[in-house]
């Protein structure tokens, strides 16, 4: 831990030199930087992953338009060196916009406005660096659970997650720092909603079948496809995700597959290429008979349906576009709870442990 907080101070630092440099050198202080927009967004076929391109892209002092966001990038550099990997603490992404937040010295003008220029900042020197926004110590929102046989280490407290009642560990949003210490278990279940996630801990599913259970209520967020990662890579654990069959619910899915474009340049690091689907699909309203429990498309549902069809890792995968196309012409979606319809632990009892033994998964 200690080398990777050197590391990353020293990346910070040569940041600073070089800018140093140029300005004794009388030269218009610049950052270069790979650009982060979506033409500079590529998806490695062999790899499946979304990855930043080649395109490179400047920033200067001396230059109107660059002007002001030069100096966000330098001052958030200069904060989290300082304050954060100096003193070896942590910030929320809240705390470094507020302590961003003053006028420029001889100007009225605000040195960030909101917190999206602090937050665009770090992305930046993510990408500039080389350094994760968690190896710079900041931390965001911690927005999920885990249940099952894990033990690790947090912050120097041993935590035992089959130990915590059904409301299991709090995920902190950085997972990097977590120690596992021993993980005995078949596979991990992520799931989108909190609901399924208790349905599943106070039926002990996870003690049941052998699991590791972690749900993030919603989209699934950096820190959470970090331990993802983390568990499939180190302990070579099979991940299967379960989410609403709706377009939105797919696209969760899609992200921790393959990436999202806004994060296209932390993919290595986030992205789980083996990671299997195992519903809520179409053909589950079938199975299950869920067609009463269908909830009409919205025109934001269309749109994003439309979206994900036309996704290029999706564009020649039979199996998905079939999906999609069931999605389409049934002009609904169907949430995880409705298999509470059959019988409140009809998902814990009949629906994953079928799904599973039967391998039911789609890629």
């Amino acid at each position: 831990m200690v080398k990777k907080q050197i590391k990353s101070k020293e990346e910070l630092e040569f940041l600073g030199k070089k800018i140093v440099d140029q300005i004794d050198k009388g030269k218009n202080p610049e950052i270069k930087f790979t650009l982060r927009n979506l033409s500079n967004i590529v998806f490695y076929k062999k790899s499946e992953t979304l990855k930043l391109g080649n395109k490179t892209g400047s920033r200067s002092f001396f230059n109107v338009a660059h002007s002001k966001k030069f100096l966000q990038t330098v001052e958030v550099a200069s904060i989290i060196k300082k304050e954060l990997l100096e003193s070896g603490k942590h910030e929320h992404l809240r705390g470094i916009f507020y302590m961003a937040k003053r006028t420029i010295p001889g100007t009225n003008v605000n040195l960030v406005d909101d917190q999206v220029d602090s937050d665009k900042a770090i992305e930046d020197l993510e990408v500039i660096t080389g350094l994760s926004r968690e190896q710079m110590h900041v931390s965001a929102n911690k927005m999920g659970s885990m249940i099952g046989n894990v033990i690790l280490e947090d912050s120097g407290d041993t935590i035992d997650c089959s130990k915590l009642g059904k409301g299991g560990y709090s995920i902190p949003s950085i997972t990097d720092e977590l120690e596992f210490k021993k993980i005995k278990a078949k596979y991990v279940l992520y799931m989108e909603k909190a609901s399924t996630f208790e349905r599943l801990a106070e039926d002990k599913f996870w003690e049941k079948n052998d699991a590791i259970l972690i749900t993030s209520q919603g989209q699934t967020t950096r820190g959470i496809r970090r331990l993802l990662q983390r568990i499939s890579e180190e302990e070579n654990m099979p991940i299967y995700v379960l989410v609403d069959a709706d377009p939105w619910g797919y696209y969760i899915y899609s992200v921790i597959k393959y990436g999202s474009i806004s994060l296209a340049f932390a993919s290595e690091r986030l992205t789980i290429p083996n990671v299997k689907f195992i519903g809520i699909s179409c053909d589950d309203i079938i199975k299950y008979d869920l067609k009463r429990q269908l909830i009409k498309f919205t025109d934001q549902d269309r749109t994003r349906l439309k979206q994900i069809t036309d996704y290029e890792w999706f564009k020649n995968n039979k199996d998905w576009q079939r999906q999609f196309k069931m999605m389409k012409d049934n002009d609904s979606k169907v949430e995880i709870q409705a298999l509470s319809s059959k019988g409140i632990s009809f998902i814990s009892d009949v629906y994953l442990p079928e799904k599973i033994k039967k391998k039911e998964f789609l890629e």
